[in-house]
């Protein structure tokens, strides 16, 4: 066979390279949003999904939702846009936590020796599958908006409670009353140390009374709003194919 004859020799041969190209295409497609998306958790809300210790149910309930509904909300444009296929926010959490399931195995734990339960990933899944679900009923980004994009936030820390909860138990230290998150974050001294110890039943929003978990998920909910809005456009800027006019 000479180097101007082509390798596809008949119709079928033609439908089994084709597919096999696909595959590969979506085989790189989920690692090239698997990278992103890991690099971007990693530079936004990175320590506070990082360590139990950061898990607080202040900031960590308020930022780590509205850092992460950015990537779901332009990959769901883009796929719903041009293939109506209605998982583009859980294929990009599925990726995410895979990716983060990759870092906090082979580089926290068999790189530095941190314990699994200190900087386990949080639970992503349910929100997306959330997400998902109102764009494939309303066949709306408005609504996708103003109720996916609510309930990915409020949903966040019921589904992370039950990893959680026990890490949050009381107990009586040298005298002090803490977690077990912050005893394990005082045993486990980390780069940056002092500023890395927290104490996670420490902080504001005292006002609102003791649990302060419902007015974080709140405000994370109403940013995410917004949040989703300017990424949803992002992703349809990037997903828009333009032809220049021959001259």
């Amino acid at each position: 066979m000479s180097s101007t004859q082509s390798a596809v020799r008949s119709h079928a041969e033609a439908v089994q390279v084709s597919r096999t190209i696909d595959y590969l295409g979506l085989f790189i497609l989920f690692f090239v949003i698997l990278g992103g998306f890991h690099v971007h958790a990693m530079l936004t809300m990175g320590d506070w999904d990082f360590w139990s210790d950061w898990k607080d149910r202040r900031l960590w309930v308020t930022v780590t939702p509205i850092m992460l509904v950015t990537f779901p909300a332009a990959v769901q444009a883009i796929v719903w846009e041009h293939f109506r296929i209605g998982f583009g926010a859980t294929l990009c959490c599925i990726s995410l936590v895979l990716g983060e399931w990759i870092n906090r195995y082979f580089n926290f734990w068999g790189w530095t020796y941190f314990p699994i339960n200190i900087v386990f990933p949080a639970i992503l899944t349910p929100g997306a599958i959330l997400l998902d679900g109102v764009l494939i009923l309303t066949n709306s980004y408005l609504a996708t908006a103003v109720f996916g994009a609510t309930a990915f936030a409020l949903v966040f820390y019921p589904c992370n409670w039950v990893i959680i909860a026990g890490l949050h138990m009381p107990v009586e230290y040298h005298g002090i009353l803490m977690s077990i998150a912050d005893i394990s974050g005082y045993h486990y001294v980390r780069t940056g140390t002092p500023e890395y110890i927290r104490m996670i039943e420490k902080g504001t929003l005292r006002t609102f009374g003791k649990d302060v978990a419902p007015v974080s998920a709140f405000f994370s909910a109403f940013v995410c709003i917004m949040i989703y809005f300017i990424w949803h456009f992002i992703g349809r800027w990037y997903g828009t194919t333009k032809f220049l006019q021959q001259t």
